[in-house]
């Protein structure tokens, strides 16, 4: 191998490494939170779901949940469809 070629390999392998540390290892670690995050769901947590509809899970067995809306609603829906959970309010002083 001449120069030239361990040059190219040192570049590619560098630019690989930086994909890896800016791209791929940021979007597994929010996958796995967001896998925490849906393993860790109960009754009576408060959600919003990817459509942006918030509720209060009243139900759930391992691939869905039933919440209830604001206005007294029920959905199933999937788990994977629900993006986070509420935060907790803090009561008005």
């Amino acid at each position: 191998m001449n120069n030239e070629t361990l040059t190219l390999l040192g570049f590619m392998l560098l630019m690989f490494a930086g994909f890896y540390l800016l791209i791929i290892r940021p979007q597994q670690k929010r996958q796995k939170q967001q896998q925490d995050m849906l393993a860790d769901l109960k009754r009576g947590d408060r959600i919003v779901t990817i459509g942006g509809i918030y509720g209060t899970i009243e139900a759930l067995d391992e691939k869905t949940l039933v919440i209830k809306t604001e206005s007294g609603a029920l959905l199933r829906l999937v788990r994977a469809g629900v993006a986070m959970k509420q935060e907790q309010e803090e009561p008005a002083a």
